[in-house]
């Protein structure tokens, strides 16, 4: 793998992640909320109007056009798994951000993540 399909890879896997850690954030701000036909459309404002869903997407849509760029250079058999780099970045700042709590399971559970990870990538 090359350097630059590496970045492209890394750098689509961390706006993915920006994207869940935004999207979390956001429905923070908004609440719980259930949709039923008479609160769509006031819920769907308060979706559409914060600012954390609003980054969210946009990180979405940004990593969609890097993961393309990824793909063309990499074989989605050794790109697709790095996705997973995700989950860990996600665990660790969702413990710092939102105060998530990192339970030896969890951090086994990435233990192995980041084994599997060095195993497709030198394959």
């Amino acid at each position: 793998m090359t350097t630059i399909a590496f970045i492209l890879i890394l750098t689509g896997v961390l706006l993915n992640a920006a994207a869940q850690l935004l999207l979390k954030a956001g429905t923070n701000a908004i609440g719980h909320f259930d949709f039923q036909l008479d609160n769509v459309i006031p819920i769907g404002m308060k979706i559409a109007g914060e600012p954390f869903i609003i980054g969210g997407m946009a990180c979405y849509a940004v990593s969609v056009v890097v993961w393309i760029m990824a793909l063309s250079r990499v074989p989605v058999s050794i790109a697709y798994p790095m996705l997973s780099i995700g989950y860990v970045v996600n665990a660790v700042i969702a413990h710092y951000w939102f105060g998530e709590v990192l339970v030896l399971q969890k951090l086994l559970g990435i233990g192995f993540i980041i084994i599997g990870l060095l195993l497709v990538a030198n394959s």
